[in-house]
């Protein structure tokens, strides 16, 4: 029996225990929003406002320009671009003409673009007229299965003045030299009539999208998540939002990537279900100093509703004019995607009035899995619970069978709803994370505490093996982020003769502040054991981080690899 103490010692009392599920393909979200919320805006993008019957429209329209096209149910349609209004107009209509979604990272290169195109067996692709993105799928084209290419020009997002004056002064980034094959989307949209038909969709069996994730080993997997994965996440994550959400009144903020499962799920997806209005974002860091336009967007359009990531929270706690801005308008904000130091946690609340609770999932559960209870705040170091209808268990890292009693350290397996079917034509590394009971095996180290809330040690593959210590780098970087001059931290292990691994802190301070590696060594020999005690630090004027700002550890600790073989 899997114990579950959060059921009856932390439930909330205004989040159901158990919740059903409609059995609806996804892009129901949109079309029960074009009926109850149609005329509030849904996105707002380049100071356009853009409605959810309109949305829905181009959404139909796309799906007949894709049925026209030949796309047949189930086959896998490429979506490579930022955070603009085409995206969700291109995420739904290829939905609604029964084709899977395969979102693409906006940093690939063309090489990795090619890999993920041809792993997921991409017939057609959707990307942005803009020389950062359309050359990199004209370049590979034709080492790969996709057969019509769509592109979206920036032009058609903006008023018509401001698109006659921008074209004519060259101002609207776009790539001249297309080829002529190529598709513009929103001309195909405009002439074209809406789908009224709908492919038979099996919400449980049928996949919706393939989001591809590094996962714990090797290349990058497509997590197959089918409609129901989705549509019952978005669900489980609506029923915890405190506040609880008014319809019409609610807007997020719209800054993490839609590709990846976090900004997804949380935002572009979870609007629609509560008529929320969405800001795009396409670039977080632009402005100057970097971060300035989203301070601004938040000042302008009011957001309630924030989702956000560590490192985002402190380049904005760390933005010279950020008292310039009103922060007022947020109720509450959500941390994910990396763990949340403690220390920022509390300056976040305090310069912003509002509470920031931690959260966690993974791409392969759609992707939130446990959140701290927004009303009450939750445990600083915890993940939280499980949302509805979900299970989190210990399990014994050599023994995935084995369940760990409460308290123990081990790893963390998660089964719902929202876990995904599988891997993307690939069986083994599929049972090599599920066991026998149905859990999904993360790879991420942690315990339950007595009163059902998990706590995160670290990745298993993070964990540093200091002769013969095991040392767990989140708890050294919860340790630095408390000093007042460190802005970001990372901790990796490093190849030693004697240790056979030591402890290396990577550190970025915050502006106009200094320190040196002795005074950080010395903090934190106040505060660790002295096998957890960096031996070394190195000051940079950034960390290395993933599209949705988590800081990469992996590629700090291939750096060191690679300086230990050239030195030998």
């Amino acid at each position: 029996m899997i114990p579950k103490p959060w059921l009856e010692k932390s439930w909330p009392e205004y989040v159901p225990k158990h919740i059903d599920y409609p059995e609806k393909p996804l892009y129901w979200l949109l079309e029960q929003a074009a009926e109850k919320f149609a005329n509030y805006t849904y996105i707002i993008f380049l100071d356009q406002f853009y409605t959810y019957a309109q949305i829905n429209d181009w959404a139909d329209r796309f799906a007949m320009v894709l049925k026209e096209a030949g796309l047949k149910k189930g086959e896998k349609v490429a979506l490579y671009m930022p955070n603009t209004v085409f995206f969700p107009i291109a995420f739904f209509g290829i939905l609604k003409a029964g084709g899977v979604v395969v979102n693409c990272n906006p940093l690939y290169t063309a090489r990795e673009l090619q890999y993920q195109f041809n792993d997921a067996d991409a017939r057609f692709a959707v990307t942005l007229d803009h020389p950062k993105f359309y050359p990199n799928v004209k370049q590979i084209q034709s080492n790969t299965k996709v057969e019509k290419v769509f592109y979206c020009n920036l032009k058609y997002a903006l008023p018509k003045v401001k698109a006659i004056l921008g074209s004519l002064l060259g101002k609207i980034p776009m790539v001249k030299d297309k080829d002529p094959e190529h598709i513009d989307f929103w001309k195909a949209i405009m002439n074209a009539e809406p789908l009224t038909t709908r492919e038979e969709i099996n919400p449980k069996e049928d996949l919706a999208m393939l989001l591809y994730t590094g996962g714990t080993t090797g290349v990058p997997k497509g997590a197959m998540l089918t409609h129901m994965n989705l549509v019952a996440n978005v669900i489980q994550t609506e029923a915890i939002l405190w506040p609880r959400p008014q319809p019409g009144k609610e807007g997020f903020l719209g800054v993490l990537p839609w590709f990846h499962s976090y900004g997804l799920t949380t935002c572009l997806l979870m609007a629609p279900y509560i008529g929320a209005r969405v800001i795009a974002i396409p670039d977080p860091r632009a402005g100057n100093p970097p971060f300035t336009e989203v301070l601004e967007l938040i000042h302008k359009y009011k957001p309630t509703l924030f989702n956000g990531v560590p490192t985002l929270y402190a380049a904005l706690l760390n933005h010279p004019h950020l008292k310039k801005y009103d922060l007022s308008s947020i109720n509450a904000c959500v941390s994910g995607a990396a763990p949340l130091p403690v220390e920022l946690k509390k300056q976040w609340e305090a310069a912003s009035g509002s509470y920031l609770v931690e959260g966690y999932g993974l791409t392969e559960t759609s992707p939130v899995a446990t959140v701290n209870p927004m009303k009450y705040g939750g445990k600083p170091g915890s993940i939280g619970i499980p949302v509805p209808d979900t299970e989190l268990a210990i399990f014994d890292i050599d023994d995935k069978e084995k369940v760990l009693p409460q308290g123990e350290t081990g790893e963390i397996g998660i089964k719902g709803p929202q876990v995904m079917k599988g891997y993307w034509k690939k069986e083994e590394e599929t049972k090599k994370v599920f066991n026998s009971m149905g859990f999904f095996l993360t790879g991420d180290v942690g315990h339950m505490d007595e009163e059902g809330f998990f706590f995160i040690t670290d990745r298993k593959k993070d964990m540093i093996d200091a002769s013969g210590y095991k040392i767990y780098p989140r708890e050294v970087e919860e340790v630095l982020f408390e000093h007042p001059a460190v802005q970001l931290a990372a901790v990796v292990g490093v190849p030693d003769p004697k240790r056979g691994e030591t402890v290396k802190a990577f550190i970025v301070l915050k502006p106009g502040k200094t320190a040196t590696e002795e005074e950080i060594i010395n903090f934190c020999k106040e505060r660790l054991a002295p096998y957890k005690v960096p031996k070394l630090v190195e000051f940079r004027n950034e960390l290395p981080q993933s599209a949705v700002g988590k800081v990469l550890r992996r590629v700090l600790k291939e750096e060191e690899e690679k300086k230990a073989k050239a030195a030998q």
